[in-house]
Protein backbone atom coordinates (compact mmCIF):
# COMPACT_ATOMS: atom_id res chain seq x y z
CA UNK A 1 0.00 0.00 0.00
CA UNK A 2 1.27 3.45 -0.90
CA UNK A 3 1.93 5.60 2.20
CA UNK A 4 -0.20 8.67 2.75
CA UNK A 5 1.34 11.89 1.43
CA UNK A 6 3.16 14.11 3.90
CA UNK A 7 1.07 16.88 5.46
CA UNK A 8 1.38 20.35 4.03
CA UNK A 9 4.09 22.27 5.80
CA UNK A 10 2.95 25.37 7.56
CA UNK A 11 5.55 27.99 6.73
CA UNK A 12 4.43 30.25 9.56
CA UNK A 13 6.75 30.13 12.54
CA UNK A 14 5.21 28.76 15.74
CA UNK A 15 6.34 28.28 19.29
CA UNK A 16 7.13 24.63 18.43
CA UNK A 17 9.26 25.48 15.41
CA UNK A 18 12.93 24.93 16.30
CA UNK A 19 15.27 27.89 15.94
CA UNK A 20 17.54 26.03 13.55
CA UNK A 21 20.26 28.71 13.18
CA UNK A 22 20.65 28.87 16.97
CA UNK A 23 20.48 25.09 17.47
CA UNK A 24 23.10 24.37 14.82
CA UNK A 25 25.42 27.33 15.49
CA UNK A 26 27.77 25.35 17.82
CA UNK A 27 28.57 22.88 15.01
CA UNK A 28 29.48 25.46 12.37
CA UNK A 29 33.12 26.02 13.32
CA UNK A 30 35.79 24.07 11.40
CA UNK A 31 38.78 22.49 13.08
CA UNK A 32 41.98 23.32 11.22
CA UNK A 33 43.74 20.10 12.18
CA UNK A 34 40.75 17.87 11.37
CA UNK A 35 40.39 19.46 7.95
CA UNK A 36 44.12 19.20 7.26
CA UNK A 37 44.11 15.53 8.33
CA UNK A 38 41.12 14.76 6.10
CA UNK A 39 42.77 16.43 3.13
CA UNK A 40 46.17 14.80 3.60
CA UNK A 41 44.91 11.30 4.38
CA UNK A 42 42.38 11.28 1.54
CA UNK A 43 44.93 12.53 -1.01
CA UNK A 44 47.42 9.89 0.16
CA UNK A 45 44.90 7.07 -0.14
CA UNK A 46 43.88 8.27 -3.61
CA UNK A 47 47.50 8.17 -4.77
CA UNK A 48 48.02 4.70 -3.23
CA UNK A 49 44.90 3.23 -4.85
CA UNK A 50 45.66 4.88 -8.19
CA UNK A 51 49.23 3.52 -8.25
CA UNK A 52 47.90 0.08 -7.27
CA UNK A 53 45.46 0.23 -10.19
CA UNK A 54 48.32 1.20 -12.52
CA UNK A 55 50.46 -1.64 -11.21
CA UNK A 56 47.57 -4.10 -11.67
CA UNK A 57 47.70 -3.57 -15.46
CA UNK A 58 50.60 -6.00 -15.45
CA UNK A 59 48.36 -8.72 -13.97
CA UNK A 60 45.05 -8.22 -15.72
CA UNK A 61 42.56 -5.49 -16.54
CA UNK A 62 39.96 -7.21 -14.37
CA UNK A 63 42.10 -6.35 -11.33
CA UNK A 64 42.51 -2.76 -12.58
CA UNK A 65 38.74 -2.36 -12.67
CA UNK A 66 38.50 -3.70 -9.12
CA UNK A 67 41.20 -1.30 -7.88
CA UNK A 68 39.44 1.57 -9.66
CA UNK A 69 36.54 1.29 -7.20
CA UNK A 70 38.41 2.35 -4.02
CA UNK A 71 40.27 4.96 -6.06
CA UNK A 72 36.89 6.30 -7.26
CA UNK A 73 35.63 6.42 -3.66
CA UNK A 74 38.60 8.59 -2.76
CA UNK A 75 37.76 10.89 -5.68
CA UNK A 76 34.24 11.19 -4.25
CA UNK A 77 35.67 11.93 -0.81
CA UNK A 78 37.94 14.59 -2.34
CA UNK A 79 34.89 16.12 -3.99
CA UNK A 80 33.12 16.25 -0.62
CA UNK A 81 36.08 18.18 0.78
CA UNK A 82 35.90 20.51 -2.24
CA UNK A 83 32.18 20.79 -1.47
CA UNK A 84 32.95 21.97 2.09
CA UNK A 85 35.46 24.48 0.72
CA UNK A 86 32.73 25.87 -1.53
CA UNK A 87 30.48 26.44 1.48
CA UNK A 88 33.31 28.05 3.44
CA UNK A 89 33.09 25.31 6.05
CA UNK A 90 36.37 23.43 5.59
CA UNK A 91 38.91 26.00 6.74
CA UNK A 92 38.38 29.21 8.67
CA UNK A 93 40.10 31.24 5.94
CA UNK A 94 37.99 31.71 2.82
CA UNK A 95 41.15 32.29 0.77
CA UNK A 96 42.47 28.91 1.90
CA UNK A 97 39.10 27.30 1.13
CA UNK A 98 39.20 28.78 -2.38
CA UNK A 99 42.80 27.72 -2.99
CA UNK A 100 42.30 24.14 -1.80
CA UNK A 101 38.94 23.84 -3.56
CA UNK A 102 40.44 25.02 -6.85
CA UNK A 103 43.29 22.49 -6.67
CA UNK A 104 40.92 19.64 -5.80
CA UNK A 105 38.80 20.69 -8.79
CA UNK A 106 41.55 19.45 -11.12
CA UNK A 107 41.35 16.01 -9.48
CA UNK A 108 37.53 15.84 -9.52
CA UNK A 109 37.16 17.50 -12.98
CA UNK A 110 34.85 20.09 -11.37
CA UNK A 111 35.79 23.78 -11.83
CA UNK A 112 35.60 25.12 -8.30
CA UNK A 113 34.14 28.64 -8.67
CA UNK A 114 31.69 27.53 -11.38
CA UNK A 115 30.42 24.68 -9.24
CA UNK A 116 30.35 26.81 -6.07
CA UNK A 117 28.01 29.36 -7.64
CA UNK A 118 25.65 26.87 -9.27
CA UNK A 119 25.57 24.82 -6.05
CA UNK A 120 24.74 27.93 -4.02
CA UNK A 121 21.77 28.44 -6.35
CA UNK A 122 20.76 24.85 -5.68
CA UNK A 123 20.76 25.48 -1.93
CA UNK A 124 18.82 28.72 -2.29
CA UNK A 125 16.10 27.17 -4.48
CA UNK A 126 15.99 23.46 -3.55
CA UNK A 127 12.37 22.32 -3.55
CA UNK A 128 11.16 25.56 -5.18
CA UNK A 129 9.12 24.82 -8.30
CA UNK A 130 9.78 28.38 -9.52
CA UNK A 131 13.56 27.97 -9.17
CA UNK A 132 14.51 24.86 -11.17
CA UNK A 133 17.52 26.38 -12.92
CA UNK A 134 20.96 25.20 -11.81
CA UNK A 135 22.35 22.32 -9.79
CA UNK A 136 19.36 19.96 -9.79
CA UNK A 137 18.14 16.83 -11.53
CA UNK A 138 15.56 18.19 -14.00
CA UNK A 139 12.12 17.34 -12.64
CA UNK A 140 8.76 18.09 -14.27
CA UNK A 141 5.33 18.12 -12.69
CA UNK A 142 2.70 15.75 -14.07
CA UNK A 143 0.79 18.65 -15.63
CA UNK A 144 3.94 20.06 -17.23
CA UNK A 145 4.81 16.66 -18.69
CA UNK A 146 1.32 16.07 -20.06
CA UNK A 147 1.35 19.48 -21.73
CA UNK A 148 4.53 18.70 -23.69
CA UNK A 149 4.52 17.60 -27.35
CA UNK A 150 5.27 13.92 -27.84
CA UNK A 151 8.91 14.34 -28.89
CA UNK A 152 9.76 16.32 -25.74
CA UNK A 153 8.07 13.68 -23.60
CA UNK A 154 10.33 11.10 -25.25
CA UNK A 155 13.38 13.26 -24.51
CA UNK A 156 12.37 13.63 -20.85
CA UNK A 157 11.80 9.87 -20.52
CA UNK A 158 15.25 9.28 -22.04
CA UNK A 159 16.84 11.79 -19.65
CA UNK A 160 15.19 10.23 -16.57
CA UNK A 161 16.09 6.66 -17.51
CA UNK A 162 18.32 5.29 -14.70
CA UNK A 163 20.94 4.01 -17.18
CA UNK A 164 21.19 7.45 -18.78
CA UNK A 165 21.36 9.20 -15.40
CA UNK A 166 24.07 6.93 -14.02
CA UNK A 167 26.14 6.04 -17.10
CA UNK A 168 25.77 8.56 -19.92
CA UNK A 169 24.97 11.53 -17.67
CA UNK A 170 28.09 11.45 -15.47
CA UNK A 171 30.40 10.97 -18.48
CA UNK A 172 28.79 13.96 -20.21
CA UNK A 173 28.75 16.09 -17.06
CA UNK A 174 32.25 15.55 -15.71
CA UNK A 175 34.31 14.83 -18.82
CA UNK A 176 32.68 17.14 -21.38
CA UNK A 177 30.23 19.68 -19.97
CA UNK A 178 32.53 20.96 -17.23
CA UNK A 179 35.16 21.75 -19.84
CA UNK A 180 32.82 24.25 -21.53
CA UNK A 181 29.62 24.92 -19.52
CA UNK A 182 27.61 26.89 -22.06
CA UNK A 183 24.60 27.03 -19.76
CA UNK A 184 26.11 29.83 -17.65
CA UNK A 185 26.16 33.49 -18.76
CA UNK A 186 29.31 35.16 -20.05
CA UNK A 187 28.95 37.77 -17.29
CA UNK A 188 30.09 35.18 -14.75
CA UNK A 189 33.74 36.19 -15.17
CA UNK A 190 35.12 34.49 -12.05
CA UNK A 191 33.34 31.25 -12.88
CA UNK A 192 34.60 31.21 -16.47
CA UNK A 193 38.14 31.90 -15.21
CA UNK A 194 37.77 28.88 -12.91
CA UNK A 195 36.71 26.74 -15.87
CA UNK A 196 39.70 27.82 -17.96
CA UNK A 197 42.22 27.40 -15.12
CA UNK A 198 40.87 23.94 -14.31
CA UNK A 199 41.21 22.96 -17.96
CA UNK A 200 44.80 24.19 -17.99
CA UNK A 201 45.51 22.19 -14.84
CA UNK A 202 43.99 19.09 -16.43
CA UNK A 203 46.03 19.58 -19.61
CA UNK A 204 49.21 19.82 -17.51
CA UNK A 205 48.28 16.70 -15.52
CA UNK A 206 47.56 14.69 -18.68
CA UNK A 207 50.83 15.84 -20.25
CA UNK A 208 52.73 14.76 -17.12
CA UNK A 209 51.05 11.34 -17.09
CA UNK A 210 51.69 10.93 -20.82
CA UNK A 211 55.37 11.64 -20.26
CA UNK A 212 55.76 9.43 -17.17
CA UNK A 213 53.43 6.42 -17.56
CA UNK A 214 52.15 6.68 -21.12
CA UNK A 215 48.83 8.02 -22.36
CA UNK A 216 47.30 4.59 -22.97
CA UNK A 217 48.13 3.30 -19.48
CA UNK A 218 46.95 6.54 -17.90
CA UNK A 219 43.59 6.38 -19.68
CA UNK A 220 43.13 2.67 -18.89
CA UNK A 221 43.28 3.59 -15.20
CA UNK A 222 41.76 7.06 -15.11
CA UNK A 223 38.70 6.49 -17.29
CA UNK A 224 37.13 3.80 -15.07
CA UNK A 225 38.01 5.80 -11.96
CA UNK A 226 36.29 8.86 -13.41
CA UNK A 227 33.24 6.95 -14.63
CA UNK A 228 32.80 5.02 -11.37
CA UNK A 229 33.19 8.19 -9.29
CA UNK A 230 30.80 10.11 -11.53
CA UNK A 231 28.12 7.42 -11.40
CA UNK A 232 28.35 7.07 -7.62
CA UNK A 233 28.38 10.84 -7.12
CA UNK A 234 25.30 11.40 -9.29
CA UNK A 235 23.52 8.54 -7.53
CA UNK A 236 24.19 10.05 -4.11
CA UNK A 237 22.94 13.46 -5.20
CA UNK A 238 19.87 11.94 -6.86
CA UNK A 239 18.61 9.88 -3.91
CA UNK A 240 19.15 12.73 -1.48
CA UNK A 241 16.40 14.78 -3.12
CA UNK A 242 14.37 12.41 -5.31
CA UNK A 243 12.13 10.21 -3.18
CA UNK A 244 8.36 9.83 -2.91
CA UNK A 245 7.57 12.22 -0.06
CA UNK A 246 10.16 14.85 -0.97
CA UNK A 247 9.41 18.57 -0.89
CA UNK A 248 8.35 20.72 -3.85
CA UNK A 249 6.38 23.97 -3.50
CA UNK A 250 5.82 27.11 -5.52
CA UNK A 251 7.63 30.14 -4.15
CA UNK A 252 4.67 31.63 -2.30
CA UNK A 253 4.43 28.47 -0.14
CA UNK A 254 8.13 27.55 -0.15
CA UNK A 255 10.13 27.57 3.10
CA UNK A 256 13.91 27.20 3.31
CA UNK A 257 14.03 25.04 6.45
CA UNK A 258 11.07 22.89 5.40
CA UNK A 259 12.78 22.32 2.05
CA UNK A 260 15.96 21.25 3.83
CA UNK A 261 14.30 18.87 6.25
CA UNK A 262 11.51 17.45 4.07
CA UNK A 263 13.29 17.70 0.71
CA UNK A 264 16.64 16.17 1.72
CA UNK A 265 16.87 12.58 2.88
CA UNK A 266 18.90 10.91 5.58
CA UNK A 267 20.69 8.24 3.54
CA UNK A 268 21.84 5.55 5.98
CA UNK A 269 25.07 3.88 4.85
CA UNK A 270 27.57 1.40 6.31
CA UNK A 271 30.19 3.19 8.39
CA UNK A 272 32.98 2.74 5.84
CA UNK A 273 30.82 4.18 3.06
CA UNK A 274 29.66 6.98 5.34
CA UNK A 275 33.31 7.85 5.95
CA UNK A 276 34.19 7.67 2.25
CA UNK A 277 31.33 10.04 1.41
CA UNK A 278 32.19 12.41 4.28
CA UNK A 279 28.79 12.10 6.02
CA UNK A 280 26.93 13.50 3.01
CA UNK A 281 24.12 11.03 3.75
CA UNK A 282 23.10 13.40 6.56
CA UNK A 283 22.00 15.67 3.77
CA UNK A 284 19.06 17.25 5.56
CA UNK A 285 21.38 18.73 8.19
CA UNK A 286 23.67 20.06 5.49
CA UNK A 287 20.76 21.78 3.75
CA UNK A 288 19.53 23.39 6.96
CA UNK A 289 23.02 24.69 7.76
CA UNK A 290 25.55 24.42 4.94
CA UNK A 291 28.35 25.96 7.05
CA UNK A 292 28.66 22.83 9.20
CA UNK A 293 31.86 20.91 8.33
CA UNK A 294 31.28 17.31 7.24
CA UNK A 295 32.91 15.92 10.40
CA UNK A 296 30.38 17.73 12.64
CA UNK A 297 27.24 16.50 10.90
CA UNK A 298 27.02 13.20 12.79
CA UNK A 299 27.53 14.95 16.13
CA UNK A 300 24.70 17.38 15.36
CA UNK A 301 22.45 14.46 14.39
CA UNK A 302 23.26 12.62 17.63
CA UNK A 303 22.72 15.70 19.82
CA UNK A 304 19.44 17.05 18.37
CA UNK A 305 16.51 14.57 18.37
CA UNK A 306 14.43 16.69 15.95
CA UNK A 307 16.97 15.94 13.20
CA UNK A 308 16.01 12.27 13.21
CA UNK A 309 12.39 13.00 12.25
CA UNK A 310 13.02 13.09 8.50
CA UNK A 311 12.77 10.68 5.56
CA UNK A 312 15.25 7.88 6.20
CA UNK A 313 16.50 5.75 3.31
CA UNK A 314 18.69 2.68 3.38
CA UNK A 315 20.76 1.84 0.30
CA UNK A 316 18.33 -0.91 -0.88
CA UNK A 317 15.39 1.47 -0.40
CA UNK A 318 17.19 4.21 -2.29
CA UNK A 319 17.44 2.08 -5.44
CA UNK A 320 13.65 2.16 -5.82
CA UNK A 321 13.69 5.97 -6.07
CA UNK A 322 15.40 5.81 -9.47
CA UNK A 323 12.03 5.19 -11.11
CA UNK A 324 10.29 8.19 -9.53
CA UNK A 325 10.17 10.75 -12.31
CA UNK A 326 7.32 13.27 -12.01
CA UNK A 327 5.93 15.50 -9.25
CA UNK A 328 2.21 15.06 -8.61
CA UNK A 329 1.12 18.49 -7.37
CA UNK A 330 -2.25 17.25 -6.11
CA UNK A 331 -0.92 14.45 -3.90
CA UNK A 332 2.46 16.11 -3.29
CA UNK A 333 4.61 13.11 -4.08
CA UNK A 334 6.94 11.87 -6.80
CA UNK A 335 5.38 9.28 -9.07
CA UNK A 336 6.49 6.85 -11.78
CA UNK A 337 5.68 7.11 -15.46
CA UNK A 338 3.58 3.97 -14.97
CA UNK A 339 1.16 5.87 -12.72
CA UNK A 340 0.32 8.46 -15.37
CA UNK A 341 -2.82 6.72 -16.62
CA UNK A 342 -4.45 6.69 -13.18
CA UNK A 343 -3.38 10.27 -12.51
CA UNK A 344 -4.74 11.45 -15.88
CA UNK A 345 -8.08 9.78 -15.11
CA UNK A 346 -8.18 11.44 -11.69
CA UNK A 347 -7.42 14.87 -13.15
CA UNK A 348 -10.18 14.41 -15.73
CA UNK A 349 -12.64 13.41 -13.01
CA UNK A 350 -11.66 16.47 -10.95
CA UNK A 351 -12.20 18.73 -13.93
CA UNK A 352 -15.57 17.13 -14.66
CA UNK A 353 -16.63 17.40 -11.00
CA UNK A 354 -15.57 21.02 -10.92
CA UNK A 355 -17.61 21.78 -14.02
CA UNK A 356 -20.70 20.18 -12.48
CA UNK A 357 -20.33 22.12 -9.22
CA UNK A 358 -19.72 25.33 -11.12
CA UNK A 359 -22.98 24.82 -13.03
CA UNK A 360 -25.03 24.34 -9.85
CA UNK A 361 -23.26 26.24 -7.03
CA UNK A 362 -20.63 28.65 -8.40
CA UNK A 363 -19.94 30.15 -4.97
CA UNK A 364 -18.78 26.76 -3.60
CA UNK A 365 -16.07 26.23 -6.19
CA UNK A 366 -12.52 26.71 -4.85
CA UNK A 367 -10.86 29.83 -6.14
CA UNK A 368 -8.14 27.79 -7.87
CA UNK A 369 -10.79 26.05 -10.01
CA UNK A 370 -12.39 29.24 -11.30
Amino acid sequence: MRPMPMPITDTTATAETPDWPALLAPYRFPSQWKSAWQLGSTATLLVVFWIAALWSLEIGYWLTLIMAVPAAMMVIRMFMLQHDCGHGSFFRSQKLNDLVGSVIGVVTLVPYAYWRKTHAIHHATSGNLDGRDFGDIDTLTVKEYLSLPWHRRVMYRFYRNPLVLLLIGPAWQFILKHRLPLDIPRSWKREWTSVHLTNLGLAAAVALMWWTVGLDRFLLVQLPVTLFAGAMGVYLFYVQHQYEDTYWRYKEAWNYFAAGLEGSSHLVMPKLLQWATANIGLHHIHHVSARIPNYNLQRAFDDIPALSRVTRLTLPQSVKTLWLTLWDEDERRLVRFGELRAIRDRVCRDIQTGAQILATKPESVPRTWR
